[in-house]
């Protein structure tokens, strides 16, 4: 619902960095007490909002980063109690960051991108017994002033001067000679919007688990994780002295190894007052295991730091174990890497100058996110940014969302970008995951305009015969046979990946315009699926079913997408069981291709070698990182060579979800659970042993209760126990047995002699 505005845009009158807003007022005599206050506030930039002299709320990084050409969101809180608590005049504050509006964003600089001028605008409005109801916007009255806050920037760090700092600017009465008005600055309020997602909060704090010094004599310290956040820091040293810490996410040659960076310095300084400190920089993050300390005074301890992990507040809904101790570390590092790549926007990394939503990463890892996390709200949100996007691109779905390479100064590497395979099919296969993970028809509709807009440009790229060969593709994307530094030069033919790519994006808008009543539509885009598959089948595959470039990537998604009949459907999964025997099982795909091998060979009878594949430590595979001590997925299979030196490529992140799609599988076919219906009112419980594993177990928080399978093999007889929410209509399909179908509300426990042996 939209607000209707009487506040005003305002920034400093002098320039700082990260400047204080405040005002005061008191309370309206004769109304009685205060019974409601809410408080609505957006910046461009980031801020931190206190009221009577303390914070309103715990997030952090509000209002985040969406498309702000067309939308920015502002947070509603709920400050009654807070209100009630004060006596005398009241005191708003609001400290300003540069966050995304305001600083760096991209590999090539650029700041500023969305404006020169830091902002904020904000609301308060107080409903009194009588139904009396006062407001206090933001307006010229207002007054504004420096901070302790030096430095800020996304990228590159925060630098707090601890001697400026003061809480007197939140308290009553407050006069300063430095300090001076405001001005308003020209603001359209009809694109402030609320949040459909949740905001940015600090999730936990993580102790070091090692310091020592480094074979240079630095000080390093080691927080056994691979997180997105920043360090909290008490300190007492002589005024003046600076700390400095650098933050990377791996060592090499037992340095901090911030090549990977780029050119984000991930650095903080901390001036110490001379008296007790302690630093929090609430306006940057950084993407780290390893910190490096230098000026600190004495002996740094564990105990004089920790670090806060940050990220978008989802609540956590599915999990997964077995008894492989390497699989369930995987499985954890899929959930970190999402945790800190979910900040606001789904993005790539969160380490280097990048940073930035790319909609293929998402576009292949929506199933997993959906299952892990409750991420409907999220992404939705995002979807709203990547409809904007496109309205105002003719149709085109970006490399990024929001889009920051389109602005001045943004270069890119990519000749005339136009839609592109997987990329820009995030606009369907993200709100397809929505609606099988969560089942809700009207974030179906809301998206449902991005959904054919993109399949209609697309149309106008293909070629006389029907395929999509003829402009920029990624295509398989960081193919481990690719060399370093050219990621794109792939095995795989780009136009049977994007020809494939459309058959399942035209296939699955057919789908939904039928489900959503638009009959002509699901006619038309059925048309346009059947099309593109028999173009396919002519095209790209000759007489013996051997498809164009002959790779497992071509295979899977050819099996997987549904675009090959009998025989050439067993061929293709013979033939790529073949392909992964003679790699060694180790994995043979980039982007497009790996997160669908698994199901390519289990569908076609090939589960061994799927297990197989996922089980291979060596590298490339998706354990030979967890041999070389993960904790979050990695960009690039080899993004750390076997000698410990980081792969000498220019675009390498150790914190990537990408590559963990493969969590689908696992969660469907070795833990056994997959909606047979949209939102898991219909589901299929049908684990597929295999790979010397002896049990399994996985749960999910469905809207109708928690659904848990469980199932263990000992000898030939394997146990299985499924809790069924009430409502929720099971398919129980063990191997070799028959299906049956059981109501929900209850326990179904079934034991059975398997083919598959434990060892």
């Amino acid at each position: 619902m939209s607000h209707n505005w009487s506040a005003t845009m305002i920034g400093p009158e002098n320039n700082h960095s990260a400047p204080l807003l405040r005002t005061e007022f008191d309370l309206a005599d004769g109304h009685g007490l205060v019974t409601a206050a809410r408080w609505l506030v957006s910046a461009m930039g980031v801020f931190e909002a206190h009221l009577g002299g303390a914070p309103v709320s715990t997030d952090v990084l509000s209002p985040g980063w969406s498309s702000y050409e067309w939308r920015l969101r502002y947070r509603d809180y709920d400050v009654t109690t807070q209100l009630q608590e004060v006596s005398g005049p009241v005191v708003l504050g609001l400290a300003l960051g540069n966050g995304w509006y305001h600083g760096r964003l991209g590999w090539s600089g650029a700041t500023h991108i969305y404006g020169n001028d830091l902002g904020a605008i904000a609301e308060l409005e107080i409903t009194y017994a009588d139904g009396h109801r006062q407001v206090v916007p933001t307006d010229e009255s207002w007054t504004s002033g420096p901070s302790a806050v030096l430095e800020n920037d996304l990228y590159n760090g925060q630098t707090i001067d601890a001697r400026l700092a003061s809480t007197d600017w939140l308290q009553p009465g407050f006069s300063d000679p430095g300090w001076a008005g405001v001005r308003s600055l020209e603001y359209d309020t009809t694109k402030l919007v609320p949040y459909i997602g949740p905001p940015v909060v600090r999730h936990e704090e993580i102790a070091p688990v090692g310091i020592w010094t480094s074979p240079s004599g630095q000080t390093l310290v080691d927080f056994g994780q691979n997180l997105v956040g920043w360090l909290k820091v008490s300190v007492r040293g002589e005024a003046g002295q600076t700390v400095t810490i650098r933050h990377a996410e791996v060592l090499e040659h037992g340095e901090l190894g911030v090549r990977p960076l780029r050119k984000a310095n991930q650095t903080d300084r901390f001036i110490l007052s001379g008296g007790d400190d302690i630093f929090e920089p609430t306006f940057t993050f950084h993407g780290f295991r390893y910190a490096e300390v230098s000026g600190w005074p004495g002996e740094l301890t564990p105990a004089d730091l920790v670090a806060v992990v940050v990220s978008s507040d989802l609540a956590r809904i599915g999990e997964f174990a077995c008894s492989d101790p390497m699989l369930n570390q995987l499985h954890v590092n899929v959930v970190w890497g999402q945790r800190g790549n979910f900040l606001d926007v789904p993005t790539d990394c969160p380490q280097r100058d990048e940073r930035l939503g790319w909609t293929g990463d998402i576009a292949v890892f929506a199933p997993t996110a959906a299952f892990l996390f409750d991420v409907e709200g999220f992404l939705h949100d995002w979807l709203v940014d990547l409809d904007a996007e496109q309205a105002a691109a003719d149709g085109l779905v970006p490399f990024v969302v929001p889009d920051v390479l389109k602005h001045a100064g943004q270069s890119t590497s990519f000749p005339d970008p136009d839609s592109t395979a997987v990329w820009s099919d995030a606009a369907v296969w993200v709100p397809w995951a929505l609606w099988q993970a969560y089942g809700d028809r009207d974030v179906l509709a809301g998206t449902y305009p991005a959904m054919t807009a993109h399949l209609r440009r697309v149309e106008t790229l293909l070629s006389p015969e029907g395929l999509w060969d003829s402009s920029f593709q990624f295509g398989d994307w960081l193919d481990p046979d690719a060399p370093p530094d050219k990621p794109a030069q792939a095995k795989a033919d780009k136009g049977v990946v994007a020809t494939a790519c459309l058959y399942r994006s035209a296939s699955t808008v057919a789908q939904v315009a039928l489900l959503l009543g638009h009959d002509s539509d699901a006619e038309y885009f059925a048309g346009l699926a059947e099309r593109t598959r028999v173009a396919f089948n002519k095209h790209y595959v000759d007489a013996n079913g051997v498809v164009l470039s002959d790779c497992p990537t071509v295979y899977a998604l050819a099996i997987v997408f549904g675009l090959l009949e009998e025989p050439h459907l067993a061929f293709a999964g013979d033939r790529l069981a073949e392909l992964a025997a003679a790699n060694g099982y180790r994995v043979s795909t980039g982007f497009a291709g790996t997160p669908y091998i698994c199901d390519a060979l289990t569908q076609t009878g090939h589960l061994d070698a799927a297990y197989r594949l996922l089980l291979e430590r060596e590298c490339p595979s998706w354990l030979y990182p967890v041999t070389m001590g993960a904790t979050t997925i990695w960009e690039r299979w080899d993004s750390m060579l076997p000698d410990g030196s980081i792969n000498p490529g220019q675009m390498t992140s150790f914190n990537h979800y990408a590559l963990g799609a493969v969590a689908d599988w696992m969660h469907r076919v070795i833990g056994g659970i997959e909606p047979a219906a949209p939102g898991y009112e219909r589901v299929r419980v049908a684990p597929r042993p295999g790979g010397g594993l002896t049990w399994a177990k996985a749960s999910l928080r469905t809207a109708w209760g928690d659904l848990r399978v469980a199932w263990e093999l000992v000898g030939d007889e394997l146990t299985l126990d499924a809790d069924i929410p009430e409502g929720v209509t099971a398919e129980i399909e063990l191997p070799g047995s028959e299906p049956e179908v059981v109501p929900g509300g209850q326990r179904v426990t079934r034991t059975i002699t398997s083919t598959v042996r434990s060892h």
